[in-house]
Parts: C-alpha cells; sequence; structure tokens
C-alpha cells in the first residue's frame, strides 16, 4: 500500500514522497492564511457581509496571490540555502575543524566510510544538555551538531552510536524532512502571531465599531480569524505528525553501523532526563537525539519515549540493560526502565 513503509527503504521512499506533499502543503496553508488575513481586513473595516464583499475579497486575493507565491517560494530558498547557518545561530553552535577534536572527526569519518557516504560537518553546542542532532539538505551542508555535556559525560562508544545514529537520520532522508517541516510551522506560525498581534491591539475595538456599521462585518472578522487559526494548528500539526518510527530505525541504523546495541542502549539511558537544551526553540528540539517526553507529553511528541526505545533495542537488537549477564534469563520488564535510567546515570568513565 503507497505509503506505508515496509523496512528501511520504504521509509526512504516515504520521506521523499512526504517532503513533496509538505511542501505542497506550505503554499496552501500560505493562501488559506492570506484569504484569512484579507477577510479580517475586510470585516474590520466595515463592510456588510454578503456576495459583494466575499467577490471582492477573492479579487484581492488573486492579485496577492503571485506575491503570496513569491514570498513564500522565498521562504522556502531561504529555508533550504541557509538552515544549517539559521539554526546555529538559534542555539549558538559553532563549527570546529578537525584539528579541534582530531577523535570525534575520527570517529564520524570512519562511520562514514564503513557506509559509503560523504563525511558531514561538525559542530559542538556548549551546553551541559546532553543532546546531538543534524542539519542540512545536501552533501555540502549536512553537519552534525553535539553538545558539550554529551562529549563529557558519554564515553567513546557511547558517543559514536550518537554519531551513527544521526548519520542514520542524514543517509535516511529524515534530516532534510524535519528540515522542511520547521520551515512550514516557523512561515506559518509567524504570520498568525503578527495576525493576532495586531488584532489584539486594536482589532476588537475596531471590529466593534464596524459591527454597528455593518451587521456582518464582526462575522467576516470571525471567518478570517478561523481560517487563520486553522492553518496556525495544521502547521504545528505537520510537525507532530512526522512518524516516530523514524527514531526506532536510525536506532537500529546506528547498531547497524557500530554492532554495539548495548552502547546505544547505555547512551540513551544517561541522557534520558538531561537532554533539555535551553533557549533552543522546540522546532529544533524535535531534530535533536533525545525529545525528553514526559508520560503524558509523549503522546503529543516526535520523539518515542526513552524506555520504548531501550525495550525495541532490548527486543529486536539483542541489546543487553547495564550489568545485564550475557544470556538473561528472561528480558527487563518495561515498568523497571524508568529506574534504571537513573541508575545510569552514574555508569560509564567520562569521556
Amino acid at each position: 500500500m503507497i505509503g506505508e513503509a515496509y523496512g528501511l527503504y520504504g521509509h526512504i521512499r516515504n520521506n521523499r514522497i512526504r517532503s513533496g506533499f509538505l511542501i505542497t502543503g506550505l503554499f496552501l496553508l500560505a493562501y488559506v492564511m492570506t484569504f484569512g488575513v484579507i477577510l479580517i481586513g475586510y470585516g474590520m473595516t466595515g463592510a456588510p457581509l454578503g456576495r459583494q464583499l466575499v467577490g471582492e475579497a477573492g479579487r484581492v486575493f488573486l492579485t496577492a496571490l503571485p506575491f503570496v507565491t513569491a514570498a513564500t517560494a522565498l521562504w522556502v530558498f531561504i529555508g533550504f540555502r541557509f538552515n544549517v547557518a539559521l539554526i546555529g545561530r538559534m542555539t549558538g553552535s559553532q563549527p570546529i575543524a578537525p584539528a579541534d577534536d582530531p577523535k570525534l572527526y575520527r570517529m564520524l569519518e570512519n562511520l562514514c566510510i564503513s557506509r559509503g557516504m560523504p563525511t558531514p560537518k561538525l559542530a559542538v553546542l556548549e551546553s551541559e544538555a546532553l543532546n546531538a542532532f543534524a542539519s542540512g539538505v545536501n552533501d555540502k551542508q549536512f553537519t552534525v551538531t553535539v553538545t558539550r555535556g554529551l562529549l563529557n559525560q558519554l564515553d567513546d562508544k557511547e558517543v559514536e552510536a550518537v554519531l551513527a545514529h544521526e548519520l542514520t537520520h542524514i543517509r535516511n532522508g529524515d534530516v532534510r524532512l524535519m528540515i522542511i517541516a520547521v520551515v512550514i510551522s516557523g512561515v506559518v506560525s509567524l504570520i498568525g502571531e503578527l495576525v493576532f498581534r495586531s488584532f489584539l491591539r486594536g482589532g476588537i475595538r475596531s471590529s466593534s465599531n464596524s459591527d454597528r456599521k455593518g451587521g456582518g462585518a464582526i462575522v467576516v472578522v470571525l471567518i478570517g480569524i478561523a481560517l487563520v487559526v486553522v492553518s496556525w494548528i495544521l502547521a504545528i500539526v505537520v510537525r507532530l505528525s512526522l512518524s516516530r518510527s523514524r527514531e526506532y530505525l536510525a536506532d537500529a541504523g546506528a547498531v547497524e553501523l557500530t554492532k554495539d546495541p548495548d552502547a546505544m542502549i547505555s547512551a540513551l539511558l544517561k541522557i534520558s532526563g538531561r537532554a533539555d537544551i535551553e533557549g533552543v526553540p522546540s522546532g529544533v528540539m524535535d531534530m535533536c537525539f533525545e525529545n525528553d517526553p514526559d508520560d503524558f507529553a509523549d503522546m503529543f511528541s516526535t520523539h518515542p519515549s526513552i524506555t520504548k526505545r531501550v525495550q525495541a533495542l532490548v527486543e529486536m537488537a539483542g541489546g543487553r540493560m547495564p550489568n545485564m549477564p550475557p544470556h538473561p534469563p528472561a528480558m527487563p520488564q518495561r515498568q523497571d526502565l524508568p529506574s534504571m535510567v537513573q541508575a545510569s546515570r552514574s555508569w560509564g568513565a567520562p569521556r
């Protein structure tokens, strides 16, 4: 069935299809939001509701259509061309050269050689949080960013597992898909926020006066607001609807690269609860190795919980919890994992 991914290559194929749909959706959301803004403007002028008003709003929309298309295309171009630099500015990460951390570069290069893929750039984010993310939309842009806390707290095998996870995201097309999702949510949320700020500052009084001048003006305003709100919500849904299976596949891809499921399990347990990067926008956190969902937020998160990811590695990749015997008599129960997360934070020597 089309749209249903069977295995890794089905996931990669579906990511390409989703990317096209998301870009098309961005233009549609921009058009819907523009028409909503036009209706709000007409409603606030006191024009009476009727076919004449709707027809006039439609004519203005058609006139604005080329400009909206050009502005949206420009935003997509900026997002694709400068996404690494923009994310760097938002997070404060700094690119590093091979001479700055030869061991880290050697790890990354060895993983890329084994996969037969170009080596991405490296960047470091000066934060005590334990996290990492990949950015870029092509081989010239791809960058893997790791936090200083992750480098300090994880051992070499665990760092290598995290790097392999991010490389798998690049290979699978997940990074490109997330960049598109961030571009969509960013532009629509910005327009929506500007509309509501201007409306709340002076629009309520104006629309009230308009309602007295033309009885249907407030209806026009409400319809316009509804269109803007729907576009805004759909932009958020775009981010939340991205399949969380990409994280399971990236974990599995990392194990395939490193041949060490135990290192990935240990890295996940150490990172759990310490992944939140202060001051980083939610769109960037969605791209990170871990986004720390709690029990309730897990339903709406772009990441599965650490518990579920560890359980999958134990059951499907033959991984073992730290200090578990080589051939355990039984798999660990899911309810036992949270307590193991706390204990894992003291395991392993700092890098």
